[in-house]
């Protein structure tokens, strides 16, 4: 038990450290969305929530400005959204959600962080199919009630509310709601709770695991070292897992 607490412990205060590839991966997504719709967040749905995302994560406005100016240059990059999927240890179903300028480097890369680390990286719809792509909205918890908003927000296509609490980098704790809504629902809910006027921190489309794989404490610490591996690669978005 010790040794698993203690690199847990570890992982806790590696997230401390996180904002800059928080920042990196939230600008990337900016300058895609600015490719693919425009530099004006009125009209580009998806660079509205790239910025709201921004916000949530306390990226400096001089940061958010530059990625949207760069994205309009003919010099920036064009990034390539690439989805691998494979193995960990004790059999847990790995997805990983990349950008990248570079699919040779990238798919190398996280091929080298499975093998290394007892998985194997696997070919499309290997592992997906245990997973469920669905939108998770985290709002500022002030002021909401969970029973009432589940109510205002099941015409959206609200399938769960919840309360969770989070620490942030100084080890400070805030509440948040959380709903979640089908992949189909992101947009109508994001226009709901727009129009609600609630705070929201982040707005994502994650990929839920259907069922979890239950592990000890020693087969926990072996796959969260590939996903730490896999976290920390420059050209990776997100990385989504089954394990319980």
């Amino acid at each position: 038990m010790g040794r698993a607490f203690e690199f847990r412990k570890g992982r806790k205060m590696k997230r401390w450290d996180r904002m800059s590839k928080d920042f990196t991966r939230i600008g990337k997504e900016i300058v895609m969305a600015v490719k693919e719709g425009g530099p004006n967040p009125d009209t580009n749905a998806r660079l509205r929530t790239a910025m709201q995302n921004a916000k949530g994560v306390n990226m400096p406005k001089d940061r958010v400005e530059a990625a949207v100016k760069r994205a309009t240059g003919k010099d920036e990059k064009d990034y390539q959204e690439v989805v691998y999927e494979g193995y960990g240890p004790h059999g847990v179903a790995i997805v990983v959600e990349t950008a990248t300028d570079n699919p040779t480097r990238t798919v190398s890369n996280v091929r080298l962080y499975f093998n290394r680390n007892n998985g194997a990286l696997g070919t499309a719809g290997s592992s997906d199919y245990t997973f469920t792509r669905k939108g998770v909205f985290k709002l500022a918890a002030e002021g909401l009630d969970r029973d009432e908003l589940e109510l205002e927000l099941i015409d959206a296509g609200a399938e769960d509310v919840y309360e969770t609490t989070e620490e942030d980098e100084h080890g400070a704790e805030h509440k948040y709601m959380v709903v979640e809504t089908a992949f189909t629902d992101f947009g109508q809910m994001q226009k709901a709770l727009d129009t609600k006027g609630v705070n929201i921190v982040s707005a994502t489309l994650q990929r839920v695991p259907n069922t979890t794989v239950s592990l000890n404490d020693e087969q926990a610490e072996e796959v969260e070292k590939l996903i730490d591996k896999l976290e920390e690669d420059e050209d990776v978005q997100a990385v989504y897992h089954t394990m319980g």
